[in-house]
């Protein structure tokens, strides 16, 4: 191998503009050029950065960056109790990611042939692709072993139990998770299978989700996606540019955020197990009574448009156009104390149910907040009246506190040891 083992994207460089170009092909990402001739094609090394998000920054990437279409999710347990392997472990893993990110193969590449690789390889020749790596703790690594009692988040605490829920404890919580989100799931998966083989003898994975098809737009720039009942999922979600609204309801901020979570967020997880064979039976009415959208347009029901702000309060012939137990109504700000959530979720799809034989297939929601206590008040009201209910079953939970973003040369250790 005559090319530099660290680049997974260096044949972009000797390939040149046309080459880079075909290697590039299905990313929708369309050639331009520098502002003066839009038929000048971009260079390999231009191409490479539009395709790359900073890793480091104020926030973490992956929260209000632009939902991308693939992820890769993954929590792990500590399974050592020395402090400094973990604190060993997220130095290396804090660099391996950076690379990652910017289309590079982890520090050591994929070495000679007489040595174990660092990198696995599946990505190589692979873009950057928008990678982002997002990295949480969970409430239990902060019990003695590490010494990091007094460094917990005083709002990180395990959900509550919702009704309904039917939880399945072997696929939920642990102690630290990777968020790995992509324009290709190659270079997702790639990301997460680095960053655990890394880990082995410090952590063992708990669970994994691969998720396609983004559930919910985070900037005004992309259109709304539909969920596997159909429906446009997360219309009225938080986007980036409501820079007002994500200060107030993304970021932990206040006297009482210690300090390496000021500025970061808590993430949501919750596996929700659609099911769908009996979904697809309802009437096409009893569908949009249940959501209290249009499921062609979107609209809220009595509205013209997708993004018409639901009116809440109007009536046909003395009933609720919008119902009392419809899922856009308990899921409303208005019904919820102002209460908004960043949602960032997927479908996902677990192939067959082997019992019943019916899809085993969902959302695997994704919600980003301030404080895990806005959630539990928004799942409150559904979990309690949601006319959803009876088609969706929570069957996964985990709640992580993801840390503020790296200043330059700081590595995760640095972050969560002090």
């Amino acid at each position: 191998m005559s090319e530099s083992p660290l680049s997974r994207r260096s044949f972009l460089g000797r390939a040149g503009a046309a080459g880079a170009g075909a290697a590039l092909a299905g990313t929708g990402l369309a050639a331009c050029g520098d502002g003066t001739d839009s038929t000048t094609p971009l260079t390999a090394s231009q191409r490479i950065a539009e395709q790359t998000v900073p890793f480091r920054g104020a926030h973490q990437a992956g929260i209000t960056t632009p939902a991308q279409d693939r992820l890769v999710f993954a929590s792990f347990d500590v399974v050592t109790d020395d402090r400094d392997q973990l604190a060993d472990l997220l130095e290396r893993r804090t660099y391996d990611a950076e690379a990652m990110t910017k289309g590079d193969l982890v520090p050591g590449g994929m070495a000679s042939p007489e040595s174990v690789s660092p990198d696995t390889g599946e990505a190589y020749g692979s873009p950057p692709a928008h990678l982002t790596i997002t990295i949480g703790y969970g409430p239990d690594l902060f019990d003695d072993r590490f010494g990091l009692g007094r460094r917990k988040p005083a709002a990180l605490a395990q959900l509550p139990r919702f009704p309904n829920d039917a939880i399945q404890a072997g696929v939920s919580g642990g102690d630290l998770c990777l968020q790995a989100c992509a324009d290709d799931p190659l270079v997702a998966y790639h990301a997460v299978h680095n960053l655990t083989f890394a880990g082995v003898g410090v952590v063992t994975m708990r669970m994994m989700q691969t998720g396609f098809g983004r559930t919910s737009s985070t900037s005004t720039s992309q259109a709304t996606a539909r969920n596997l009942m159909g429906f446009k999922d997360g219309t009225r979600n938080l986007k980036s540019e409501q820079a007002d609204l994500v200060d107030e309801w993304v970021w932990a901020t206040g006297s009482g955020v210690t300090s390496w979570m000021a500025g970061g967020s808590y993430l949501v997880a919750r596996k929700i197990r659609m099911l769908v064979e009996t979904w697809d039976r309802e009437t096409l009415q009893g569908q949009e009574a249940v959501f209290g959208r249009a499921k062609d347009t979107g609209a809220p029901l009595g509205g013209t448009s997708e993004f018409a702000t639901p009116d809440l309060a109007a009536t046909d012939d003395g009933a609720p156009v919008i119902a009392d137990d419809a899922h856009i109504r308990l899921a409303s700000p208005e019904t919820n104390g102002g209460v908004h959530l960043l949602r960032r979720g997927y479908n996902y799809s677990d192939g067959v149910d082997t019992v019943q034989g019916n899809l085993a297939s969902g959302l695997f929601f994704i919600a980003f907040t301030s404080d895990p206590a806005h959630f539990a008040t928004v799942q409150g009201h559904l979990a309690h009246a949601d006319a959803l209910n009876e088609y969706i079953r929570h069957i996964s939970s985990a709640v992580f506190a993801c840390p503020r973003g790296l200043a330059k040369g700081q590595s995760w250790r640095d972050q969560l040891f002090g």
